[in-house]
């Protein structure tokens, strides 16, 4: 009898599963594995919030799959060759089967898995899942990687057939587990019970990123250019943490978004685009990724190896990760990041730009703690964030743009709606206040919260001068 072994990682789903379906379609049964060695992935080992999402996330695809009277057999060490080679002696299993990862650790521990597995006569099949286009299959006109997102959309847009995902496929024949453990047993969860936000806010697994893409395109996608900034409103898909674990797949959403809008009349059906560009963004930070595989710990532009930051400051780090900053857009985020495990793409923006030019800290002390605290933190994505805020990483923000957080606040938040939630000791703040509680000394001493980290106006001539330094104005 035939048996494959199909490896899940960041795949974590029935349905569009290329893997699966191949594996399927090819052999009397399938054994599905997941290994966990975190070690592989090298510092970039899943953080916490990850972690926990990984737990229910696994938990989800087992009793899918138990639904179907099969099982997700779990294993875990420090190296993925000897488990799968164990597992494939006691099986009997002739091949394996699995979905591409696109970091550059993932990418160098699966080249050798797979190059040693086929050195011992087991082939082993591996499929794009996760992307439109793998990084490697698109290119300036000169046949190199691109540096700006306009032309690398352009050319990724023309190639978007709208083809139909994949099912979930049926009959699943399932082969015999062996020498599997609990998923308790890879100790994904907290000690502490600090994830009860996380609990209240979201419902990983496929089913759970089904349901979230069904709300967006009910209640937001309409007016998504224009809701998408304010975070007070549920005006983005939130399907971040889904994509990254593979829960839905780019190609699920596009496929579903068009043909929702092509049964709605002409005048009601929402613009796509929008959207859809910012998928292409992910897709951007993959090929940048894959192509300049150091940018998570090196400027992209090497230019900025020379910029002037300030030395690490940790009660600055700390005011900044405990949202106790003195600067309501970027306390009401960072809270908003601590109970949810997720903070709005526009508050994002600011409170990276408070870290590393108004206060000079190196966007790395940023990228690691967005990479422990996000439920979404994706090596790629979140690479591209910081350095483009930081302006040292590719089409970044320019140099001299520093985020005003007032003036933020006041243009997104203009009720102080998102402020008043996540900043209960300013709730009751007259509105001007709010967005500068500073102006006000009674109202910080009754309220508690704290003075203003830095000062707005001088700290960003502070960073400007910095900037200037650097290119030598």
């Amino acid at each position: 009898m035939s048996i494959a072994l199909v490896l899940f990682r960041r795949d974590l789903r029935l349905a569009d599963n290329p893997a699966l379906t191949a594996a399927c379609a090819a052999h009397e049964q399938v054994l599905p594995l997941y290994i966990h060695a975190p070690q592989e992935e090298g510092e970039w080992a899943p953080g916490a919030a990850s972690r926990w999402w990984l737990h229910h996330a696994l938990a989800a695809l087992q009793a899918r799959m138990r639904e179907r009277h099969g099982d997700l057999h779990l294993r875990q060490g420090d190296d993925s060759l000897p488990i799968l080679q164990d597992v494939l002696r006691r099986t009997g299993a002739s091949a394996v089967y699995w979905n591409r990862r696109y970091e550059p650790a993932a990418i160098a521990s699966d080249t050798a898995i797979k190059a040693a597995l086929r050195e011992q006569g087991v082939p082993v099949h591996s499929f794009n899942a996760a992307l439109w286009c793998e990084p490697w299959r698109i290119a300036t006109g000169q046949d190199a990687a691109y540096r700006v997102f306009t032309p690398f959309w352009r050319n990724l847009r023309s190639r978007l057939t709208g083809a139909a995902p994949l099912p979930p496929p049926s009959p699943l024949r399932w082969g015999q587990a062996a020498g599997g453990v609990p998923l308790a047993s890879l100790k994904l969860l907290p000690r502490t019970g600090w994830d009860s936000g996380l609990r209240e806010t979201w419902t990983p697994g496929e089913q759970g990123a089904q349901e979230m893409l069904e709300i967006f395109a009910d209640d937001a996608l309409g007016d998504y250019a224009q809701a998408r900034d304010l975070p007070a409103r549920r005006g983005t898909s939130r399907l971040s943490p889904h994509l990254h674990f593979g829960e839905i797949s780019p190609r699920q959403i596009h496929h579903m978004l068009h043909a929702r809008a092509q049964r709605m009349d002409a005048a009601r059906r929402p613009d796509l685009e929008p959207y859809l560009r910012e998928l292409g963004w992910r897709e951007f930070a993959h090929h940048l990724l894959y192509h300049f595989p150091a940018t998570p710990t090196a400027n992209f532009n090497a230019r900025f190896d020379g910029f002037r930051w300030a030395g690490t400051d940790d009660a600055l780090l700390q005011r900044w990760r405990q949202g106790c900053s003195g600067i309501p857009l970027v306390d009401a985020g960072m809270r908003e990041l601590w109970h949810t495990g997720w903070m709005h793409n526009r508050v994002r923006m600011v409170a990276a730009s408070l870290l590393a030019k108004n206060l000079r800290q190196h966007w790395l002390h940023g990228a690691r703690w967005f990479w422990d605290t996000l439920v979404d933190a994706d090596l790629a994505s979140n690479t591209l964030g910081w350095q483009w805020v930081a302006g040292c990483g590719a089409d970044a923000a320019p140099y001299f743009r520093v985020f005003n957080p007032v003036a933020q606040a006041r243009k997104f938040d203009p009720q102080g709606v998102y402020l008043r939630r996540w900043l209960p000791e300013l709730a009751h703040a007259p509105l001007p206040l709010l967005h500068e509680p500073w102006k006000d000394p009674v109202l910080l001493r009754h309220s508690g919260y704290p003075a203003p980290i830095a000062d707005l106006g001088q700290s960003r001539l502070q960073a400007l001068a910095a900037y200037r330094d650097l290119r030598g104005d």
